[in-house]
């Protein structure tokens, strides 16, 4: 089992910043592979970043990329999200999850195994 805590959520007005945390536990973390999601109101849940165990891997959703960035800290057991330049098409549940049976990372929500909370993210325009 692992369990996964968000962090770092709150209203920004738009072109300015938020960092989002991911607290792991239970497992190791650094077998897992992780990514972040978001889910607005009325749509489907939709990938935004992921990133490999090791760290040396990042992908990122076309919507994101050059805005976005995702790391980690192994020894924190810690995932980010460091977002800039937010829009209010960013605003939305932000979700982290964990996957630690690919070999390689993936954007697919349905081969996640373990999902955090949320934390809302709010955009003013």
């Amino acid at each position: 089992q692992v369990q996964l805590v968000e962090s770092g959520g709150g209203l920004v007005q738009a072109g300015g910043s938020l960092r989002l945390s991911c607290v792991a536990s239970g497992r190791s973390f650094s077998s897992s592979n992780m990514g972040w999601f978001r889910q607005a109101p009325g749509k489907e849940r939709e990938f935004v970043a992921a990133i490999s165990r090791s760290g040396s891997t990042t992908v990122y959703a076309d919507s994101v990329k050059g805005r976005f960035t995702i790391s980690r800290d192994n020894a924190k057991n810690t995932v980010y999200l460091q977002m800039s330049s937010l829009k209010p098409e960013d605003a939305a549940v932000y979700y982290c999850a964990a996957e630690s049976g690919l070999v390689y990372i993936t954007r697919d929500r349905n081969k996640y195994d373990y999902w955090g909370q949320g934390t809302q993210v709010t955009v003013s325009s």
